[in-house]
């Protein structure tokens, strides 16, 4: 959701003014709020949220500042979720036995498979691979 500028809003707060009081009522609000998909609470809800029962056009758009704050946090935490969520399938890919962690041997046959690794290089590059990621010295690498 990208931001509107003030004068969007000014049509979009006209437009949501049926009776033209200068006021949106509630339930006005979440006709808006339903037709554009935005997951909200039940309009007795959203009184005591807004500790009213209509908004000017300034209080509207508080409200709307809100609305794109709260998607703006939900969008953040979403795409943090999917980046965590792809880490842990990468680190499954190389985590061959599912003990969560990740065994120089584990290392070489993982990146054996993806053809990153040649018989010109030993065991021995795959434990320093390790060790200089170990933060706790256990010899293997963990999520």
């Amino acid at each position: 959701m990208f931001p509107l500028s003030s004068s969007h809003l000014q049509q979009i707060f006209n437009k949501l003014d049926k009776n033209g009081d200068g006021r949106v009522s509630i339930d006005e609000l979440m006709w808006l709020l339903e037709r554009t998909c935005i997951d909200t609470c039940r309009a007795d809800e959203l009184e005591l949220l807004m500790g009213k029962t209509s908004l000017d056009f300034i209080d509207f758009l508080f409200f709307y500042d809100m609305i794109i704050n709260v998607d703006r946090n939900k969008l953040e935490e979403n795409q943090d979720s999917l980046i965590e969520n792809d880490l842990h399938k990468a680190f499954e890919v190389f985590d061959s036995n599912g003990d969560g962690l990740i065994s120089s041997e584990e290392l070489q046959n993982a990146l054996s498979r993806f053809g990153l690794w040649d018989e010109h290089c030993s065991s021995l590059d795959c434990k320093t691979i390790i060790n200089s990621y170990d933060r706790n010295s256990d010899g293997f690498l963990d999520f």
